[in-house]
């Protein structure tokens, strides 16, 4: 019987409420286990008819006056979240081995399961959770919270703490998780990288030794960057400063050559920002503030808050390709060799190794992908333009060299002369099956359409 196991327990020595009701936390939901330790505590003085007598957690041998501490603990916790806006939360515990020890101890000498009810440690948890909860007017999130305070039981004595109603701050580790913008970019201008690119001959510190010691690069003229800017450069600062983070991290759903243009729908990309203080900039306002930095560089749309696995989304959704490519032909062409070229093309699946341009950095590999439609126009016996719309992955300028032979087939193999693309911009990105803008991955409402 219940009480019986409660006589048990009481038996082994002093020990509080909270401790008490611990092993019995599956019962009679809606109790704390301070108050189901209370209960049985009284059940067994009213059977027994003698006084009632409870053990303050200062006196308790199992928990040693941690179970006196949730408050001032919850209190701390707050202190260290003030001014660090967030909507979730979880509360996490470093239990000493004592107390762990304590616990298997109270459960054996009372011939009870070593896991009945429950533990120390999440006991814990809930009960700082729940006060932080109150205090901050946020909800507690198991998966992924918005801020995480891990409390470090051995780093505070519990008697002091009850007393001074008062725990270090040492005792509590804050942790901030990182808040997401999602978004598309435009590049409207050739030469601007995705991400930065640091120079490799100084390994981006834009100095290098000389003579008389260290001096500026000359490959990168002391930048430290082999290009002035790239797309996300100009996309973290601003979506930094609004969240007043420590720094950005982009995450773009693969990318374009340096020397191509992102055009028309853009790029989906999300910004990551690290320990952020705010999490919630108007997205409209900072893609024009962003917008107007830019000028005319680069374009971003349909900023959003997103949620954490929007980056898995952005980097791993199947997506597919649109491009428009300004070819060169070394031999001029009839239209009708041209128009058949691309028919045989349309639709069939080609053979690519790794790019002689890439290989340096990827994987040798043999990579097949599909061209699900193309088409073109040739504007001169030796110019074209074509358009391609193909399986992500597919290497557009190959499909059009053939790259030595590493490509086939390809229109420079069909027209049976060598081919170059002279410029190229990609006009689409968009998910095979499905988009990537799915209403579950984002934090905001979706703005009005006509906005």
């Amino acid at each position: 019987m219940t009480t019986d196991d409660a006589r048990a327990l009481l038996a082994t020595g002093s020990i509080c409420d909270s401790c008490l009701g611990r092993p019995f936390a599956e019962r009679s939901f809606g109790l704390t286990n301070a108050e189901r330790g209370r209960a049985l505590r009284t059940t067994i003085a009213l059977e027994d008819d003698t006084d009632f007598d409870p053990t303050p957690p200062a006196e308790c041998w199992v928990c040693d006056g941690y179970c006196d501490t949730y408050d001032a603990i919850a209190d701390t916790i707050v202190d260290a979240l003030e001014g660090v806006e967030f909507a979730t939360y979880q509360v996490g515990t470093r239990v000493p081995p004592l107390a762990e020890e304590n616990e298997r101890l109270l459960r054996e000498d009372a011939g009870l399961e070593p896991d009945v009810g429950e533990s120390f440690k999440r006991e814990f948890n809930r009960e700082v959770g729940r006060r932080v909860g109150a205090k901050t007017g946020t909800d507690v999130d198991f998966d992924r919270p918005d801020v995480l305070a891990i409390i470090d039981l051995e780093a505070f004595d519990p008697l002091e703490a009850a007393d001074n109603d008062s725990v270090t701050s040492h005792a509590v580790d804050v942790q901030i998780n990182p808040a997401f913008v999602y978004g598309r970019y435009r590049k409207l201008e050739r030469d601007i990288p995705q991400t930065e690119w640091p120079c490799r001959e100084c390994g981006g510190s834009g100095v290098q030794l000389g003579d008389s010691g260290e001096e500026p690069c000359d490959y990168c003229g002391g930048s430290g960057y082999l290009y002035d800017t790239s797309v996300e450069q100009v996309v973290r600062p601003h979506v930094v400063e609004a969240m007043d983070g420590d720094e950005g991290k982009f995450h773009g759903a693969g990318r374009e050559d340096v020397d191509a243009r992102m055009l028309e729908t853009g790029r989906p990309f999300v910004l990551e920002v690290k320990r952020p203080n705010r999490r919630d900039p108007d997205p409209e306002t900072l893609e024009q503030e962003i917008n107007e930095a830019a000028a005319g560089s680069v374009e971003v749309d349909g900023l959003r808050l997103a949620t954490y696995d929007m980056v898995e989304r952005v980097k791993e959704h199947d997506a597919s390709k649109q491009y428009r490519a300004d070819v060169e032909f070394a031999e001029p062409l009839e239209e009708e060799t041209f128009k058949t070229a691309l028919a045989e093309l349309e639709g069939t699946t080609v053979e690519q190794d790794t790019p002689q341009r890439v290989d340096h950095r990827r994987a040798s590999l043999t990579r097949t992908r599909t061209v699900y439609d193309i088409g073109g126009e040739l504007l001169e016996p030796t110019e074209a333009e074509v358009s391609v719309h193909g399986e992500g992955g597919l290497y557009i300028k190959e499909l059009i060299s053939s790259d030595e032979g590493r490509t086939e087939p390809s229109l420079a193999g069909l027209v049976e002369t060598d081919a170059e693309v002279t410029a190229l911009d990609v006009t689409r990105v968009e998910g095979e099956d499905e988009p990537f803008e799915l209403e579950e991955f984002f934090l905001d409402e979706p703005r009005d359409s006509d906005e």
